[in-house]
């Protein structure tokens, strides 16, 4: 039959409910994630630090453990905010490396092979598809974050003599949100940045920078003009400060360069806002070549 004889219609069979689309590009951001060993390998890495706080609580918690490797005294560590505090900036670092690893994986290949045209002609908006991106890179860092730290208290709190959950709770919530609102700074960042070239090796190190360089700049501008505003550009530091509150620990930095909770929360808005249009300027359907 020649083709002109043919009668095309519209699909009218059952259609995907479109909050499913999102996870069909999260399934596939997966996959391209645990595709490299070098993944695996970072992972693995990145939970040695929790099973050496697993050992400290054990032997914090068993006084026959403690003797037998010559430390017969009533604790060897203390379990409390302090100790969370400092597991929670270990993996706060590790979670770097590793969304510096993904993130490009994620975005720089498609902009590589010009295929958001083809991606996004499917039916799926450019939302849903940073969406699913995003969600790829959450889910990876909350497996070096808060998934460890909360099991590790689930542990202190089983392996405790004494009743502790209850009189530590705000160690577990300000862990968790601590840990999540670094996360998703660091996924909204690490996609945004990665999104700026289509070179993997490149946009590792752009997001590095991202990090580290601001940072720099901002230990500057305070030690210069002797004011303490310059951290604001030091996302570590103010993230330090945040978790230090949440979690309760006692004193860890000097008050002499202390920020308020309301000068930090805006600045982290600033900085998703920022990545946010990064985000909208460079994932369209479309792509101009000037020659």
């Amino acid at each position: 039959m020649s083709v002109y004889k043919h009668e095309y219609r519209a699909y009218s069979g059952t259609v995907t409910p479109a909050w499913t689309r999102v996870l069909v590009v999260a399934r596939y951001g997966f996959a391209e994630a645990w595709s490299s060993k070098i993944t695996i390998g970072l992972l693995i890495v990145c939970l040695v630090p929790p099973l050496v706080a697993l050992f400290g609580i054990y032997l914090a918690n068993n006084p026959l453990a403690r003797a037998l490797i010559g430390n017969a005294g009533p604790r060897t560590m203390g379990v409390d905010a302090n100790f969370f505090f400092g597991v929670l900036q270990v993996q706060s670092w590790f979670a770097v490396v590793l969304a510096s690893w993904i993130a490009p994986r994620l975005i720089t290949f498609d902009l590589a092979d010009n295929a958001l045209p083809i991606l996004l002609s499917h039916p799926i908006s450019r939302f849903g598809y940073i969406l699913g991106k995003y969600l790829v890179l959450f889910g990876m860092l909350s497996v070096v974050t808060w998934v460890p730290g909360l099991l590790l208290f689930a542990y202190q709190t089983y392996s405790s003599a004494q009743p502790w959950a209850m009189s530590h709770l705000q160690i577990a919530g300000g862990f968790f949100v601590g840990a999540a609102l670094w996360i998703a700074l660091l996924s909204i960042l690490g996609l945004a940045l990665s999104s700026l070239v289509k070179w993997r090796g490149v946009a590792t190190g752009i997001i590095f920078a991202g990090v580290f360089v601001p940072a720099g700049i901002g230990a500057i501008v305070s030690g210069v003009l002797r004011t303490k505003w310059g951290f604001l550009l030091n996302l570590p530091f103010m993230m330090s400060l945040l978790w230090q509150r949440l979690l309760g620990a006692k004193g860890v930095f000097v008050s002499q360069v202390s920020l308020n909770n309301e000068a930090i929360v805006i600045m982290l808005v600033l900085v998703c806002l920022l990545c946010a249009a990064i985000l909208n300027k460079r994932i369209r359907a479309r792509e101009v070549v000037r020659g």
